[in-house]
């Protein structure tokens, strides 16, 4: 890739009026929402700082928590492979994917969900590749399962962000797509769009071969491995097929899991607005006949690793830099030609795929709005100017200092530094660039410097202003209050423990309206109840539902009473059953979230594969966040835990918020006064 084909994608996204309409709503509602729910977060600021301190200490000391980490994956019974670049991950999956299949099949049916990583190694049309036509036996189908995703991958498109895979379509663009693709009437309402993809979908992952997903973190200390989803397409990926694959960069790495909860409270803020995504997994080890595999990919990270560029390790793909980037705002992500986009993708581009990507590190105002919306904090206007001096080292482990720019642009800039190291040179040179500027800049449309920065063609040549900072500065009669200021940024000072413990003091009697609120505001519902009266609220609840078949959990409600109902009870995952009953382990007041744990009955399918989920809940069990829960020994002891927070839900189609996707689209708490012993006994 060149400059002229970058700028040549630049101008057609700037002349692409639908992409415009929609980078401009997708912008408004993230940023909006970032700062909405930021802003309910305790002292997020010192927990900016915390989580800066965590990433900078794994990745420092990289190679000493990948080992731990990988002998307590395997110690939980998770394959491990790595692979040092994308061919070598690609290998390693075909294999397993033919290796853990029926020889007969003709094709192996792979469900997939959303993963950048797998975008970054082209993992889709490798597999695609593969059958008789290239002598390597069956044919593998690969569909991607997430909304967005599914419908670039409809499009044979590249997703356009981050989160949003699909933020550059509206929604006539995907009714068309699907009257096209799937067969169904022209329609734009996009319930119906999203309902149509999860009847499509539901037959991929009842009968796929295999599931692959990405990892959002790894834990060193546990082995554990974190993904976090909204629609449950991941929790199906990951929980339905007999082999699991899983790809992570060796980067997505936390030290423990008081690290992970600090990660998980910013990630879901800074990415989609929520406090928690809808659903957060924390996986162990694999299912009974289950085999689970784990691929750590390198693919440049450890030539990042060494290079000036290394802060750029810290990224926990949020997507908020690309929301606040006026640049990505306008072009969007096709126009990088990258599996990332935005201003991170612009460091991480050229550090991890070589100098061909250099350029895109020009398209950046270096104005700090994404250093600014970092949750991790990592300094990105530093980290794209060392792109554009070619600090980032290419496929051949080499670096040319001033590999990124033009020859003009080398030009310039070696005036410059001469010329500002001198106070008198730097104030002369003011005077004749604002006298040069009053004359350039009438014709500034029909003068061009391309190979500079774009000043002409895609910058205006503003006139200086007429007056020197310096002659300003002189003018002005400034009166600075410094105890005043020292006394304003002391009273803004955080001490995140202290705040931690003045949480963890409150009283239940606090946290059940705080719980109950915010399962309110994520469209879960609460049902208050008595233990003596919980298994006959059940039963009323699904007569008014006219439901007789239910999978429930065992040793929660009082089976016999649902017998003499006329309500049959499985305690097996069943795809036709519409409610699955499981017990909640606790419930978090800040999220209005409730934890399921893998046990007997199949909880977790109990809460995934049902349109609706009800949960049984204990007023005593309601803890005051995903710190404090993270704390429990079942977390550490079951093979997967997912902390739930309310129902399934997409915002993939014109960010139009809708509940139920792939899992239940509606969560029913019975919140139950008294303590876990009330409910019915082991």
């Amino acid at each position: 890739m060149n400059r002229a084909e970058f700028r040549e994608r630049i101008r057609t996204s700037l002349a692409n009026p639908t992409l415009q309409i929609a980078l401009d709503a997708n912008a408004e509602r993230r940023v909006n929402g970032r700062a909405s729910a930021l802003a309910s977060l305790p002292n997020w600021q010192a927990r900016r700082q915390q989580a800066h301190a965590i990433r900078a200490e794994v990745i420092e000391h990289l190679e000493e928590y990948l080992e731990q980490f990988i002998s307590k994956a395997k110690e939980n019974g998770i394959i491990l492979h790595r692979a040092k670049d994308a061919a070598e991950a690609i290998k390693t999956i075909i294999e397993i994917v033919k290796d853990s299949t029926q020889r007969e099949k003709e094709e192996v049916l792979v469900a997939k969900s959303k993963s950048m990583v797998t975008e970054e190694i082209n993992l889709n049309h490798a597999l695609e590749a593969e059958g008789p036509s290239t002598g390597s036996g069956r044919r593998i189908r690969i569909v991607e399962t997430d909304l967005g995703e599914y419908i670039v991958q409809l499009r044979g498109e590249r997703p356009s962000h981050i989160i949003t895979p699909a933020v550059h379509l509206r929604r006539n663009d995907v009714g068309k797509l699907f009257h096209e693709k799937l067969g169904i009437p022209y329609t734009e309402d996009i319930p119906t769009l999203t309902d149509t993809a999860r009847k499509v979908l539901r037959d991929v992952f009842l009968t796929a071969d295999v599931g692959i997903s990405g990892v959002n973190f790894g834990v060193a200390e546990t082995g554990t491995i974190c993904i976090v989803s909204n629609e449950g397409n991941a929790r199906m990926v990951t929980t339905l097929p007999s082999v699991h694959i899983a790809l992570m960069g060796m980067e997505r790495l936390v030290r423990n899991l008081d690290d992970l909860g600090i990660m998980l409270s910013l990630l879901a803020r800074s990415a989609t607005g929520q406090k928690l995504s809808a659903y957060t997994q924390l996986i162990h080890s694999p299912f009974p006949d289950q085999q689970r595999h784990l691929i750590l990919l390198d693919n440049g990270r450890s030539r990042l690793h060494t290079s000036p560029l290394k802060e750029a390790l810290y990224c926990i793909r949020c997507g908020a830099c690309l929301n606040a980037c006026p640049v990505f705002r306008e072009i969007g992500g096709h126009a990088y030609h990258s599996p990332y986009s935005g201003p991170i993708g612009s460091v991480i581009s050229a550090g991890f795929f070589g100098s061909d990507f250099v350029p895109l590190a020009q398209a950046s105002s270096l104005c700090g709005a994404c250093k600014e919306a970092c949750p991790v904090d990592i300094d990105l206007p530093k980290l794209l100017t060392r792109v554009r001096t070619g600090q980032s080292e290419t496929k051949e482990e080499k670096r040319q200092e001033g590999g990124g720019l033009s020859t003009l642009g080398k030009f310039f800039l070696r005036t410059y530094s001469r010329v500002a190291r001198n106070p008198r040179r730097f104030a002369v040179s003011q005077r004749f660039a604002s006298l040069g500027t009053r004359l350039v800049s009438p014709f500034s449309d029909y003068i061009h410097l391309p190979a500079f920065t774009g000043w002409g063609y895609s910058k205006d040549l503003p006139r200086f202003a007429g007056k020197t900072f310096r002659d300003r500065f002189a003018e002005l009669q400034v009166e600075t209050d410094t105890s005043r200021q020292v006394d304003r940024y002391t009273d803004k000072q955080v001490n995140i423990e202290e705040d931690s413990g003045k949480q963890i003091s409150r009283e239940t009697s606090e946290l059940v309206p705080l719980f109950i609120q915010e399962l309110t505001k994520v469209s879960g519902n609460i049902i208050r109840t008595d233990p003596n009266e919980l298994t006959n609220q059940v039963i009323d609840f699904l007569k008014a539902r006219e439901m007789d078949r239910i999978h429930l959990e065992p040793n929660v409600l009082d089976e016999a009473a649902f017998a003499k109902a006329g309500i049959s009870v499985s305690h097996a995952p069943d795809a036709a059953l519409r409610v699955g009953v499981t017990k909640a382990i606790c419930g978090l007041a800040d999220t209005g979230s409730v934890l399921i744990a893998d046990g007997g009955g199949y909880p977790l399918q109990a809460s995934l594969l049902p349109e609706i989920h009800i949960a049984v809940l204990c007023m005593s069990d309601i803890l005051p966040s995903l710190s404090d829960a993270l704390t429990l020994p079942i977390v550490r002891a079951s093979r997967s835990a997912v902390v739930i927070t309310g129902p399934s839900r997409t915002g993939d189609i014109e960010m139009s918020h809708t509940i139920g996707v792939h899992g239940p689209g509606e969560v029913h708490v019975f919140l139950v006064h008294g303590t876990a012993s009330t409910l019915v006994d082991d």
